[in-house]
């Protein structure tokens, strides 16, 4: 198997002329390309907030009042779910400080394990996130969902790899929802 990031247009591309038997992505094929090819929805879930405990221990209130002025880590602006995490920071008149935006979640990752900032990944893989990472949870957000699609060019999906993994996805990482951790921030 190989893999590869690129912006959903290149893959798209590289989808349409054979290069690719799937891609994974944050939404189905936008209307306005026209490439053929057919968008399976895997699943959704929820935003976790988490941070090493050091920077837990500077935070302010529960969550989500503790992200009043705290240091912040976010996809950058465009992505589908930072336009959510907006909207929904907007609607709880909150003012974090956003220290850095990326495009890569990984190097989020890396930076909010560094204690550099709060950052996000999807509640469906908190738990192994928090693990790798060396941080906590601090909060969930189930306004704000991060959504997953496999794209392919078959409306019926063939391949037997890239059908296993359809089928785990939807499966175990979506079949249950687990219940919100409890807040974790240091009290006021």
């Amino acid at each position: 198997m190989s893999c590869r990031e690129a912006n959903l247009d290149t893959l798209l591309t590289e989808l349409a002329v054979h290069r690719l038997d799937l891609v994974l992505a944050d939404r189905p094929i936008p209307p306005t390309v026209s490439t053929r090819g057919y968008s399976h929805k895997l699943g959704e879930c929820a935003i976790s907030f988490l941070a090493t405990g050091k920077l837990i221990e500077q935070l302010e209130g529960d969550f989500p009042r503790c992200l009043e002025g705290a240091p912040l880590l976010l996809p950058s602006t465009g992505n589908q779910v930072r336009s959510g995490i907006d909207q929904w920071l907007d609607k709880q008149r909150l003012r974090p400080r956003v220290i850095s935006e990326f495009d890569d979640s990984a190097l989020m990752k890396a930076f909010g394990r560094e204690g550099v900032g709060i950052f996000i990944a999807p509640a469906a893989i908190e738990a192994e996130v928090a693990l790798q990472y060396r941080v906590t949870a601090i909060g969930r957000v189930e306004e704000v969902k991060e959504h997953f699609y496999a794209i392919s060019v078959e409306r019926r999906v063939t391949h037997p790899v890239v059908s296993t993994l359809l089928e785990a996805a939807r499966e175990a990482l979506f079949a249950c929802d687990s219940p919100p951790p409890s807040s974790t921030a240091a009290p006021a």
